[in-house]
């Protein structure tokens, strides 16, 4: 049996100073907190495949970095709703990882053009780059202004466009700014990440293609809405996840969650679905390859 981890941070257990303080100090407090003892963790779990999320401009540079010379492991590079703030500068970091084009351009497009033989080389060395994103819109928490988070999202969207590269998708309490946003584009791939929301916003992703990520929120939560709508997803279009550090499913509550959990979270849904676990891990293996283009 093999499964994908499509969403983790794990990246952000090496100790670097481009890792956000908070989520490496949860891995220095982990059973287990050397990166490739975790991968190797996962690999014994049947993880054959991590994608190393990153967050911001630094932490992108991490994730890339860290799956540089990781055989199994690949990075999208983003910049989540809560970093949105960091505006320009962090478009630039974004736009140098892909080799896009320097400098912002004015209008409804600021990704820039693509173009020189340098710059192309630049992204073929970075050809585990797979994805964009973190990116989306949380008005939960608004760590960053609404306004700054619509104009990352909207950047984001762009260059996954401009690459041909598929986007992971944060979005919290915000779906009635974010379907318009994601409606003015056309050919957008994706998955909405670690996705709780309603049974109406899972059939709008369908709907328009999109893919819907579950994770260990799912073997703990008290909400049977939320079990309902994650039962009704077709399998064709589900994705496993950890979003390791966090969201360490049952019954491993208050341990810090790692990549091999995502077995746990394949077989609580292969029980709450009614579908065989080797089905499901074939389908969500495939579902990730698909894409991803791994």
């Amino acid at each position: 049996m093999q499964l994908v981890d499509t969403h983790c941070h794990i990246h952000e257990a090496v100790r670097s100073p481009l890792a956000e303080p908070h989520v490496q100090g949860m891995w220095q407090k982990a059973e287990v907190s050397d990166p490739d003892q975790l991968v190797a963790r996962a690999e014994a779990q049947g993880v054959t495949k991590l994608i190393c999320v990153g967050t911001s401009a630094n932490d992108s540079r991490l994730a890339v970095d860290f799956v540089a010379n990781r055989e199994n492991c690949w990075a999208s590079i983003g910049i989540h709703p809560h970093e949105a703030k960091d505006g320009e500068a962090a478009f630039e970091v974004l736009r140098e990882l892909v080799g896009d084009a320097a400098g912002a351009s004015s209008g409804h497009s600021i990704v820039g053009k693509t173009g020189s033989a340098a710059l192309m080389r630049k992204r073929a060395k970075s050809s585990k780059i797979i994805a964009i994103g973190e990116c989306g819109l949380d008005y939960f928490y608004t760590h960053s202004p609404k306004q700054d988070q619509i104009k990352a999202l909207h950047f984001q969207i762009q260059l996954a466009l401009a690459h041909d590269l598929p986007l992971i998708f944060h979005v919290r309490n915000a779906f009635d700014d974010f379907w318009p946003i994601f409606d003015s584009y056309q050919n957008v791939r994706g998955v909405l990440h670690s996705f709780t929301d309603s049974m109406a916003n899972m059939q709008k992703a369908i709907d328009r293609g999109l893919y819907i990520g579950a994770n260990g929120i799912m073997t703990f939560t008290k909400d049977q809405a939320q079990l309902d709508t994650i039962r009704a997803v077709p399998l064709q279009k589900l994705l496993l996840e950890t979003d390791a550090p966090f969201l360490t499913p049952k019954p491993f509550r208050g341990k810090v969650n790692m990549p091999a959990n995502v077995s746990v979270v394949a077989e609580f849904l292969a029980e709450l679905r009614g579908e065989p676990l080797q089905g499901l891990a074939e389908a969500t293996t495939r579902n990730s390859q698909t894409l991803f283009s791994f």
